[in-house]
């Protein structure tokens, strides 16, 4: 077979292969290798014909041969030397060799090769005469496998002023413990020669003609009658460090040898950052997170720090290597640069601390390891402390409650982030008791004579808390029940006024008041706000978030179950009221690590972020070990269910005419298509009154409604309660009206309905008057107490894991007793089923700090979206 057509044969082989021909393909791939790196040669062949030969290997080349022809297997070489008695067989080094240089005389070939315009040798694919270069390639083919390999020792002078030198030695390949520096070889011993080849010194100059066309300072070598050392100045030793040279000069068959002692330690670069002395800069967290912070490198050799006097020394280097503590060190010219930068970057305080925490920082496009210094290395220090929640705190006077050791640990987190008053965000599972625990954080505040720093002139400062109309009557109550001495007011109303407000009162606003009377609440010096189900905030743009970073407060504290529902900017927009400016500008945070996260789920950017948002953002679980052990069992399951015959017909028909509009659309249109094509199957999959716009009839329409029959009949047979989500308003009131055509009673909870008789519903249920309570999941998915409830239907998804288990927290939470059992109606075959199995990993992504909406599935292609909505098994 010629070798232009095995080429590719032995490039991309098929499996499997026996041992012969997988060690003839290592073979080859190791050829390319060094036809790719240009190891190539111009030579005649027995018949004075142009060829290509592989070459000049260098000592790693060489030994990577040596390793290849001892694995190679018998088989593989088994050609018998032709005449030879006994019959002897080829060795596995030579064939190998013979490969290469069929490989090289394959590929090598083409117009860029030939040796002048008008010559075709080495360039044609026919073969070219070349008998009258025999001379000259009979000295160039002598460059495979001379006796010596040239080599270049870099020699560094005593004193910092003295020169760099590069000394010429040779190296016998017959024996490689034999080197003579240049200066030697020729009064060298016969017996030294001899070891050297019979033509070292040709092959010296040849080695060095060629390395002169990779590094043009060899060319005063090639001037000298005797070639011994070379004084290299700043820009060619330069190159030579930058590692670029020293491989150009490799494959033209010269080492390049370092002493020994560059190699053993290294300069190290980190950024300092420190508050700059100046007065009113220090506050009770240690440093004003809005002012501009100190930042300068720090240099060290060997994990020691250099003197002010060794760093001017680095900074002030003309050379690529410089002498500190007797020995002389390669100095990365990046690094210099870095140094010698007269305006190094700046960055305010809650950056610094930021970057303090992650343990690095970016400049320059590049990332460099970062400590703090002063206060501000005492304040990272102490938020790790924090972070670690060991510490237990203490239960004021004044709280009618026993809490919980976590709670106590929780207590003692929120206490030491509201006296440096960076503030911070309490995510604890739903029902883990977030409202007691800053409760007893007030009394704490309420009852310091001045503590420590952070906490002098809070005792007669009140707190302001803000949360959902649907939380003021809890928020009300919690406080009477826990804190009975403690006067509370609520901001809400025709009458509500802030007249006179009393020393550590608690005042109770809702999102809604804020926005509107903001200007009011604004002239109250605040010792403590309270954002509690603080994902309303989640849009940093919106006017509640904007409203909200109005507030003045010494210390300020989100809560929310979910800090993240669907994009890291909600994070993002939490901890920026908590901590402004801990994590940047917004369109920053979006480009260097929402984007890279959430759509590749970096590892290095999720654990960077994590060390910074770890000490401001305390996240227990239900599961978490000796967090709720009393916690009775909880169980998950996915109720798989058909569709109908007419909710067959309606599902393929909305895929069929609405894929028809995507396929036409673009940008903005298509994206709106899609959203629209996932709401008509959602709510196809519903029941197809739904859809439809109707009312009645609705028996035997749903395979979901018909599964949700057998579940309401068996919990409500067993005496049992249970509770019902769905996110369409619409979808409730239908299933309101199916049950109560069957008898059974249920109540309807959803946006419209008032605070007042929201509260009656919930103590209805509570007290066991009615057994199925639904629930829209926009209205009743946060702030509620419903452990009556011993099941949770999900009638359909949100496709949000983080507001699911909110929702199913409704049930699951302090205070249950009973085992309660998650059921979740996905339809066969349909996108609901395709989408459950993405949400496993989606949980897992949101358990480190990642979340995702629906918006991905409007970016999908035409065929990816068809297979997602298209009908057919996906389990």
């Amino acid at each position: 077979m010629p070798m232009a057509d095995a080429v590719g044969w032995l490039a991309d082989p098929p499996a499997p292969l026996a041992p012969a021909a997988a060690a003839w393909v290592s073979a080859a791939r190791l050829g390319f290798d060094l036809i790719s790196r240009g190891r190539l040669v111009p030579a005649a062949s027995p018949g004075g014909w142009d060829a290509w030969r592989v070459g000049p290997l260098d000592a790693a080349d060489l030994d990577r041969l040596a390793q290849l022809a001892a694995a190679f297997p018998p088989e593989a070489h088994a050609i018998p030397i032709a005449g030879s008695t006994p019959a002897r067989i080829r060795s596995a080094d030579s064939l190998v060799r013979d490969l290469w240089d069929a490989l090289a005389d394959a590929l090598v070939r083409s117009p860029a090769a030939a040796l002048t315009v008008a010559d075709p040798a080495f360039a044609s694919s026919d073969p070219v005469d070349v008998t009258d270069l025999a001379e000259w390639l009979a000295t160039a083919d002598r460059t495979l496998d001379s006796g010596a390999r040239p080599g270049l020792r870099l020699e560094f002078p005593d004193g910092p002023g003295g020169e760099l030198r590069a000394t010429v030695q040779l190296r016998s390949t017959v024996d490689a413990s034999l080197v003579v520096d240049a200066a030697h070889l020729w009064d060298a011993p016969a017996a030294v020669l001899a070891r050297m080849g019979d033509v070292v010194d040709a092959d010296l100059f040849l080695a060095l003609r060629r390395g002169a066309q990779v590094w043009p300072p060899l060319k005063r070598l090639l001037d000298e009658a005797r070639p011994e050392s070379l004084v290299l100045d700043d820009t060619a030793a330069g190159d030579l460090l930058s590692g670029a040279v020293a491989d150009g000069l490799a494959g033209a068959g010269i080492e390049v040898l370092w002493p020994a002692e560059l190699g053993q330690d290294q300069l190290t670069l980190r950024a300092v950052v420190g508050p700059t002395p100046s007065p009113g800069s220090v506050t009770k967290a240690g440093l004003d997170l809005s002012s501009l912070v100190e930042f300068r490198w720090q240099v060290a050799l060997g994990g020691q720090v250099l003197s002010h006097d060794e760093l001017a020394q680095v900074a002030e280097a003309k050379r690529p290597v410089v002498r500190l503590r007797g020995r002389w060190v390669t100095v990365d010219p990046a690094l210099l640069a870095r140094l010698q930068r007269r305006r190094p970057p700046r960055m305010s305080g809650a950056e610094a601390l930021a970057a303090a925490l992650a343990g690095d920082v970016e400049v320059d496009g590049e990332r460099v390891a970062v400590s703090a210094d002063g206060p501000l290395a005492d304040l990272a220090a102490r938020l790790g402390a924090a972070a670690g929640t060991n510490r237990v705190g203490e239960a004021p006077l004044g709280l009618t409650a026993t809490l919980r050791p976590y709670q106590l640990r929780g207590l003692a987190w929120l206490s030491e982030m509201a006296e440096l008053g960076l503030g911070g965000c309490l995510a604890d599972d739903m029902g883990l008791g977030k409202t007691v625990q800053v409760i007893a954080l007030h009394l704490s505040r309420k009852g310091s004579a001045g503590g420590r720093s952070g906490a002098r002139g809070t005792a007669g400062l009140p707190t302001l808390v803000v949360c959902p109309t649907s939380l003021l009557g809890n928020w009300e109550r919690e406080l009477g029940r826990f804190a009975p001495e403690v006067p509370v007011r609520r901001f809400h109303g025709g009458g509500r006024h802030l007249e006179k407000v009393a020393p550590g009162e608690v005042v109770l606003v809702t999102y809604g008041v804020m926005r509107r009377d903001l200007e009011s609440l604004r002239v109250i010096d605040w010792g403590l706000v309270v954002a509690d189900e603080a994902q309303h905030a989640k849009n940093p743009l919106s006017s509640t978030a904007r409203a909200l970073r109005g507030l003045p407060a010494q210390a300020r504290i989100a809560l929310t179950g979910t800090p993240v529902e669907n994009r890291l900017s909600e994070l993002w927009s939490i901890l920026d009221w908590t901590t402004p400016g801990l994590l940047g500008p917004l369109d920053r945070f979006r480009r260097q690590v929402a984007v890279p996260v959430e759509r590749g789920g970096d590892p290095e950017i999720t654990e960077r972020l994590a060390r910074t948002v770890r000490p401001f953002l305390l996240r227990r679980r239900k599961s978490d070990p000796g967090i709720a052990p009393e916690l009775p069992p909880k169980t998950e399951t996915d109720v798989v269910v058909p569709l109908t015959v007419e909710q067959t017909t309606l599902y393929e028909a909305v895929v069929r005419e609405t894929m028809a509009q995507v396929e036409m659309a673009e940008g903005m249109a298509r994206r709106g298509l899609v959203l629209k094509l996932l709401t008509a199957l959602k709510q196809v999959c519903n029941h197809p009154a739904q859809y439809l716009r109707q009312r009645t009839p609705l028996a035997g329409r749903s395979g979901k409604l018909a599964a949700l029959d057998e579940l309401v009949d068996v919990i409500v047979d067993e005496g049992e309660s249970v509770l019902v989500f769905t996110q369409y308003v619409q979808m409730a009131a239908l299933i309101e009206s199916h049950l109560g055509g069957r008898g059974v009673s249920s109540m309807l909870l959803q946006g419209k309905v008032s605070a007042a008789n929201r509260e009656k519903m919930v103590a209805s249920f509570q007290a066991g008057e009615v057994a199925v309570f639904l629930l829209s999941l926009k209205a009743g998915g946060v702030g509620l107490n419903l452990t009556r409830a011993t099941h949770v239907i999900h009638y359909d998804r949100w496709w949000n894991p983080a507001v699911e288990d909110q929702a199913s927290d409704r049930a699951y939470r302090i205070g249950q007793d009973r085992p309660v059992q998650i059921h979740r109606l996905v339809t066969e075959g349909t996108l609901e089923d395709r989408i459950a199995a993405l949400l496993a990993s989606k949980r897992e992504l949101a358990d480190r700090v990642v979340g995702a909406g629906e918006g991905w599935i409007s970016e999908l292609s035409n065929d990816d979206l068809s297979a997602l909505v298209s009908l057919g098994s996906a389990r």
